[in-house]
């Protein structure tokens, strides 16, 4: 019986102690949750027990260990070892010299040649030039010191490098411990150029294409390894190999960017629109945070959905019309209709769906937002969400989350690390909420807007971007945006027959348009779960 390095014992007890101790780090992390996830269990509600449990257990620090033994399949042999391509490592020295002798150590046994970049022999980047057999185009491998391969590393990179036109193949990664343990695995998004901007997550986990002249470029950087990936950059955007590759001493740190310094009369005008219905102190909440908005040119529509509170009406008839256009859209609520009806009356470039319960807390939002949507390479644009209590609601959505879609990193704090900082980080993400959402009108139109047949009220933000996407106009969250969301306050959550109907339709309609029941969202990952809407390793 096949025992691990880590757990000298065989796998089967290791397994279960695991799987008890990660319960039990689950319990003390938030008892009622737990009881409420095995509730709905003896209750047979299987989906909605393991999206309550699924962030509990993903948590514990011992998850990992879990996942090591249970998910992860060794990478196969290295027929290819010898053979064409040729990869070159680059050890990145000058640390402690133990630290280079053990990386030196594992890239032999991976059959992979090296040059130390500050050692005796090759003190810098230019003598390392000078050594490299050119004729063989080899790829290069950038790596700190103290850095180690996954088993098989090499035949994982070759076989990817056997199938692709890009000059630049990346990997996931762990950290060791002193003790040499594996632990804060991270699975990486597929290429996200906008996340790179503020996060690193290339350098020293790739291997790379690169010409002489090229490196020649770079000789005289101090951060070579960041130059050198960078001037790999080619047309063809870098192939991610996801699986873990590199087991590394450290890695570079997210760089959250403050809010930018927007010059708002550079900017077009812009339509926001407002559906309604009764709630006059949401919807003036409202409304004063757009009065409030440092924009230079704003016209409102608020879209009135058959209110009949006598306070609500009264506001709608105290508006001043030269601000304020108030349309009517009676009959069932169907929040894609009312939408587009107001988009045929926007006389603007660019639009900004808002619900009526969202909070306005800084007045740069909107031209943060639009500035973004002014790209020739973004549609849809959505701000970073807050419940009234200060935790997140929305930070990007997830295709196939709960195999349908999900808000990521919800119900985390803004000031928390959370995964890799992912939540505070401008980036391209699959789909945004239009609770708050700015993009060009005509690309809008373009598209055939929000789809009220099959989404009327639900996902239709999600349907929409997906097909913007398919256009090459892409999603993009922008965290430096931050509103208030009082989500759902306004119509509550559809728990009736009727309503619940219609939600199980427009499910069903996502799944089989989007296939988000199968789908891997390419910024998200295989190995996290697809039950949490943190991003925790997958049990």
């Amino acid at each position: 019986m096949r025992s691990s390095p880590e757990y000298p014992y065989p796998l089967r007890i290791a397994r279960r102690w695991l799987k008890l101790s990660i319960h039990a780090d689950a319990f003390r992390s938030n008892p009622p949750a737990y009881l409420t996830a095995l509730w709905w269990r003896l209750c047979r509600k299987k989906v909605r027990s393991r999206s309550q449990l699924a962030p509990l257990l993903g948590t514990s620090r011992r998850a990992y260990d879990a996942w090591v033994l249970r998910k992860e399949k060794p990478n196969p042999p290295d027929h290819l070892r010898g053979t064409a391509p040729s990869i070159l490592a680059l050890v990145e020295g000058g640390a402690d010299q133990a630290l280079v002798e053990e990386t030196l150590r594992n890239l032999a046994s991976e059959g992979l040649p090296a040059l130390v970049i500050g050692s005796e022999n090759t003190p810098t980047l230019s003598e390392a030039i000078q050594k490299i057999d050119w004729s063989v185009a080899p790829w290069l491998m950038p790596i700190a010191a103290g850095d180690k391969l996954a088993a098989s590393a090499a035949s994982a990179y070759r076989a990817a490098i056997a199938g692709t036109e890009s000059r630049l193949v990346y990997a996931d990664d762990d950290l060791l411990t002193r003790k040499g343990r594996r632990s804060a695995p991270h699975f990486k998004p597929d290429w996200n150029s906008e996340l790179f901007c503020h996060f690193d997550y290339l350098s020293g986990t790739c291997v790379l294409r690169a010409s002489r002249d090229e490196l020649e470029a770079i000789a005289g950087a101090n951060d070579w390894m960041r130059q050198l990936v960078l001037q790999a950059m080619g047309k063809e955007a870098p192939l991610h190999v996801r699986k873990i590759l590199h087991h590394r001493n450290k890695r570079p740190r997210p760089h959250v960017p403050p809010a930018p310094a927007v010059l708002s009369r550079d900017l077009p005008p812009v339509t926001v629109i407002v559906p309604t219905r009764n709630r006059a102190d949401l919807l003036k909440t409202c409304i004063a945070g757009i009065a409030r908005t440092d924009y230079p040119d704003v016209d409102v529509i608020i879209v009135d959905n058959d209110s009949d509170d006598p306070e609500t009406l009264s506001f709608l008839a105290s508006l001043d019309p030269a601000r304020h256009r108030v349309i009517r859209h009676p009959g069932a609520f169907n929040y894609s209709a009312i939408n587009n009806r107001a988009v045929e009356q926007a006389r603007t470039q660019l639009l900004c769906l808002l619900n009526n319960d969202i909070e306005v807390i800084e007045p740069g939002w909107l031209a943060t937002l639009a500035v973004q949507a002014m790209r020739e390479d973004v549609g849809a644009v959505g701000a970073r969400l807050l419940y009234p209590d200060g935790r997140i609601q929305h930070a990007g959505v997830v295709i196939g989350m709960g195999n349908a879609a999900g808000h990521a990193h919800r119900f985390l704090r803004p000031e928390e690390e959370g995964y890799f900082h992912r939540h505070a980080l401008p980036q391209f993400a699959s789909a945004v909420t239009a609770a708050c959402l700015v993009l060009k009108r005509e690309r809008f139109l373009a598209v055939g807007g929000l789809d009220e047949r099959l989404f009327p009220v639900a996902f239709n933000d999600v349907d929409l971007c997906m097909r913007l996407n398919q256009r090459g106009w892409h999603s993009f969250y922008e965290p430096r945006a931050t509103l208030i969301h009082h989500e759902s306050v306004s119509r509550g959550f559809d728990r009736d027959p009727v309503g619940a109907a219609r939600f199980a339709g427009e499910l069903a309609a996502l799944k089989q348009r989007w296939g988000t029941d199968t789908a891997v969202d390419p910024f998200h990952h295989p190995q996290l779960s697809r039950a949490s809407e943190l991003f925790v390793v997958d049990l």
